[in-house]
């Protein structure tokens, strides 16, 4: 799955404006696609939302922006092979510094100065928290309109890749629609089963009279 700015949002907590401006200065971005010019949008990857939370959460922690810059600095530097080092690392820190625990996990190794060990990142569960609030996004939501006395359920989901919702109606294969809001995309999804109706209307007449 893909996910625009708005959506990275939603999921991290971090404003849009923290997202676009570590994009611009190359903290973190976008994996998926980049802002290359006026109308294009961000689309952030899985992995891309682990690393934002990582970075997210050792910032609450009290590490600076350019500490956390100078730390990702070094790992790139040292750790080549490693492309994505707060998704692919496990992070502590006392709020003065970042370590990092290798491979053998009875190395820690400073990527500052050295400070007192305080507490760890758990990965697994930034994984698995992330992976509740998009299953929380995706979830399917089903309604029921009104079109023409004749009552239709249809399944509203939101469009994590360009915003808005899209909208569908089982009982009408094909029949689906769009919006930028929930109101809006229910509204649309009425004039097109509106509209398939019809379509099926004539169809039968045709049927009949052939």
């Amino acid at each position: 799955m893909n996910f625009n700015t708005s959506t990275v949002a939603r999921i991290t907590g971090l404003t849009k404006r923290q997202i676009g401006y570590w994009d611009t200065t190359d903290l973190i971005k976008p994996s998926v696609q980049g802002a290359e010019g006026y109308g294009t949008t961000r689309l952030y990857s899985f992995i891309d939302l682990v690393q934002l939370m990582v970075a997210k959460r050792l910032l609450d922690r009290g590490v600076s922006i350019q500490k956390l810059r100078k730390a990702l600095w070094y790992l790139k530097t040292n750790m080549p092979d490693i492309k994505k080092p707060l998704a692919d690392l496990r992070f502590l820190t006392d709020g003065e510094t970042i370590f990092v625990i290798t491979k053998d996990e009875r190395q820690i190794l400073d990527t500052l100065d050295s400070g007192q060990l305080v507490f760890t990142l758990a990965l697994g569960k930034i994984v698995e928290a992330l992976k509740g609030e998009v299953d929380s996004i995706n979830a399917q939501k089903k309604h029921d309109v009104m079109v023409k006395g004749m009552k239709y359920s249809v399944i509203l989901h939101r469009d994590t890749e360009d915003g808005g919702y899209w909208v569908e109606c089982p009982s009408i294969p094909g029949c689906s629609s769009q919006g930028d809001t929930i109101e809006e995309a229910l509204s649309m999804i009425k004039d097109a089963i509106q509209a398939c109706a019809a379509v099926k209307a004539e169809r039968d007449t045709i049927e009949k009279v052939s």
